[in-house]
């Protein structure tokens, strides 16, 4: 059973910067490769939603909202994945989720969370 640690969460101002990481363990001795990885987040009072996933071959999807600020990538050598956010406003603040999916779309496993919080 895999599980995710997330790190790097913190108070930013706006327009600041922040990578947030996604260690992938447990994992029976294989990578987290197999894993497609996502980054969900949720603000309060509002829904969890989509930030940004890759799948193993490295491709990334990215929620509109955050195209062209967010940069999702993965080390499968470290089973971890990172999310570096740059030009950071208030409406990001949320809490960031990890998410490792298997590739025929069953979640298996979520973080607990990691605090983000941007100062206007």
């Amino acid at each position: 059973q895999v599980q995710l640690v997330e790190s790097g969460g913190g108070l930013v101002q706006a327009g600041g910067s922040l990578r947030l990481s996604c260690a992938a363990s447990g994992t029976s001795g294989s990578s987290s490769s197999i894993y497609n990885m996502g980054w969900y987040r949720q603000a309060p009072g509002i829904s969890r939603e989509l930030v940004a996933t890759i799948n193993s071959a490295g491709s990334p999807n990215y929620a509109d909202s955050v195209k062209g600020r967010f940069t999702i990538s993965r080390d499968n050598a470290k089973n971890t994945v990172y999310l570096q956010m740059n030009s950071l406003n208030p409406e990001d603040t949320a809490v960031y989720y990890c998410n490792a999916r298997w590739p025929w779309g069953k979640d298996a496993a979520w973080g607990q969370g990691t605090q983000v919080t941007v100062s206007s």
